[in-house]
């Protein structure tokens, strides 16, 4: 079976967390729960972290943003990552588990 775009995308985040030894649930969207919730939930140090993964040029959808906003708002960090945000300097998600290290 082949991965898609965003299995990879995820793939690399859930390596990334698996390195820092950081709590993680990827909630499923199903019928019976809640639409709209990040793919990673995480748990840094006692600091609340949500992240998206979208592939190439993908964009959140109004509920995505709806949902990562109403985190922010109550304290949390949220970061919605593509397959870029690996080559970027520092990367996005290594920056933000340093800064809550």
């Amino acid at each position: 079976m082949a991965t898609t775009p965003e299995a990879k995308v995820k793939a690399k985040i859930k390596a990334i967390l698996k390195a820092h030894n950081i709590y993680y649930a990827m909630p499923i969207g199903t019928g019976y729960g809640n639409s709209g919730v990040p793919d990673f939930l995480c748990c840094v140090n006692g600091k609340f972290l949500a992240i998206e993964a979208k592939a190439g040029k993908g964009k959140v959808t109004a509920l995505q943003q709806k949902n990562l906003r109403e985190i922010q708002d109550a304290g949390g960090i949220t970061l919605v990552l593509n397959e870029e945000s690996f080559n970027m300097r520092p990367p996005p998600l290594e920056f933000v588990l340093k800064e809550l290290a």
